[in-house]
């Protein structure tokens, strides 16, 4: 697996939880540069998606098995994007919270992509 990529992916999350958290502590909802933000480490969720796929049909194979490594491929790419629809929903101070937990999951998530897939 890319571990460059899962690295710049999972300090973006942090990067993006830290942002967020600072607004919640503020008392601000998200706004439109937050939402940009969640785009950006989207993106970088989505490429790790694709890279992963790639790694597995040229034949990799990762250590504690494929299903639950594509799940939780899946899950990191979904964490971001359902969080932010979330934070659309409650415009308070409350949405800035879960887009802030949602961004230390997905750093959790990269963490324990490592570990699946061997590193």
């Amino acid at each position: 697996m890319l571990n460059a990529l899962m690295l710049v992916t999972g300090v973006a999350a942090l990067l993006l939880a830290a942002w967020c958290g600072w607004a919640a502590y503020r008392d601000q909802p998200t706004k439109d540069w937050h939402f940009i933000g969640m785009a950006v480490v989207s993106v970088l969720a989505l490429v790790q998606l694709g890279a992963g796929i790639t790694q597995l049909a040229r034949g990799g194979k990762p250590e504690q098995g494929t299903t639950i490594f594509v799940a939780y491929l899946l899950g990191s790419f979904a964490c971001v994007p359902a969080a932010g629809f979330m934070s659309l929903a409650e415009r308070t101070r409350w949405g800035s919270v879960t887009v802030a937990a949602a961004g230390v999951v997905l750093a959790v998530l990269e963490v324990r992509l490592y570990d699946i897939w061997g590193g």
